[in-house]
């Protein structure tokens, strides 16, 4: 065995340079594979299934993606506003744990702006246990131009407490568009690991009083534009949405049926089941992203064949004098795939910094654009498999060139070169 291993060490420093690359593709493959795999799962369960907090969302009639992606992602546009009356009677319901009202349509350099109650702070859990806490600061007051900011979005803007800042309309930053009214921060929030760590909170009342807001007149229909800290009725308020936490899922099964029959509005219920559901639909992206890491992995294994192989010739001889030595056609059938098999297991062992740099990429990519954190050390089985199947399908791919050097003839190939 010792004597094998010799022989494989010699030929990968003989052939330095192939044998770099050709690691380096075998790390390029394995890498991706593990990139990808994992890239895909933790994503997909960091929306199914990550800190939501709430059972469903309640809002205007429409999609129930859209409705979900926009309350609890912080992503889409709102499908529209229902009456503040909505609310008063979510909250009144036996079955209802906990409502809390949204309010979107600004920003503040592109960070979503939510108007919504105190209680997001004093009762919501956005996990089992855990409310959302206050790094610095304290709580916004109900009825102030008040802010808390979440923590991503305070590292990315540099608020402070103290800081004043204007809001701007629209979800995406327009300079144009800023709003005559400046607001104060008074919390920065201990971050979350979730979209919520992306949005700047204010009471849900400087939505409705913001200059260029409108209220619905609950009389006669019309629209108004109230007058700078003006008290707006409450049946001429609205709202973007109402997030709900219920005593039980058969009270949510019930709503669903309730408020979705009625045709006004729309209540998406579970939450999870809305993302699942677009996770079904895009499949077929996570089907192609496979079909071209296991794409690479073949084209990997392929260098590796075509790096071995392509020095037979010049090997020859070498073997021919091993055989001559008294070695045995399996020790240099044994050389040839233990070599395979070691390229393999180099680049498989480079290939986690790969799957480092891919995830961390990634991960920087997905919190930037979504608030939803990936973790680059989080076990998952490709980091086993992934690895494995690349040394096998090394392996094998070694056995082409393995047969050649099995089959060389002695006599042949000791004879003199002229």
């Amino acid at each position: 065995m010792s004597g094998i291993v010799m022989i494989v060490s010699r030929s990968l420093k003989q052939h330095a340079l192939s044998t770099a690359v050709t690691v380096v593709s075998a790390a390029l493959a394995c890498g991706l594979v593990m990139g990808v795999f994992s890239v895909k799962t933790q994503t997909h369960d960091a929306f199914t299934g990550g800190p939501i907090g709430f059972d469903a969302v309640l809002g205007a009639r429409g999609s129930d993606l859209q409705l979900v992606l926009n309350t609890v992602f912080h992503l889409e546009t709102s499908p529209g506003n229902i009456p503040y009356s909505m609310f008063t009677y979510m909250k009144a319901q036996p079955s209802v744990k906990l409502a809390v009202p949204y309010a979107v349509g600004d920003n503040y350099l592109g960070y979503r702006i939510v108007g919504t109650t105190d209680e997001m702070f004093t009762k919501f859990e956005y996990q089992d246990g855990k409310k959302f806490a206050l790094q610095q600061g304290r709580v916004f007051y109900n009825d102030s131009r008040e802010a808390i900011i979440g923590s991503f979005a305070a590292q990315k803007t540099g608020l402070v407490i103290g800081s004043k800042f204007n809001p701007y309309h629209g979800f995406a930053f327009n300079p144009d568009d800023k709003h005559n009214v400046e607001y104060t921060v008074v919390g920065i929030m201990e971050p979350t690991n979730s979209p919520s760590d992306r949005v700047v909170w204010i009471p849900i009342a400087g939505i409705w009083q913001m200059p260029g807001h409108y209220a619905t007149n609950a009389a006669t229909g019309e629209r108004y534009a109230p007058k700078a800290d003006q008290l707006i009725p409450d049946d001429d308020r609205e709202i973007s949405a109402v997030m709900l936490k219920f005593t039980n899922p058969q009270a949510g099964m019930n709503f669903k049926q309730t408020v979705n029959r009625g045709g006004k509005y729309t209540l998406a219920w579970p939450i999870a089941q809305s993302i699942a559901d677009l996770f079904d639909k895009i499949g077929w992206m996570d089907k192609v992203l496979e079909m071209v890491a296991y794409l690479v992995v073949v084209v990997a294994a392929g260098s590796i064949l075509a790096s071995i192989y392509n020095t037979m010739n010049e090997r020859r001889r070498e073997f021919a004098i091993l055989r001559a030595l008294g070695a045995r056609r399996t020790t240099v059938f044994s050389a040839i795939v233990l070599e395979a098999a070691s390229i393999s297991a180099l680049g498989s062992a480079l290939g986690f910094v790969v799957y480092g740099v891919i995830l961390y990429t990634a991960a920087v990519i997905v919190r930037a654009q979504t608030g939803v954190v990936l973790d680059p050390f989080q076990l998952h089985p490709v980091l086993i498999y992934g690895p494995a199947g690349m040394i096998a399908m090394g392996t094998l791919a070694g056995l082409v060139p393995a047969f050649k050097a099995y089959g060389t003839d002695v006599a042949t190939n000791l004879a003199p070169v002229s």
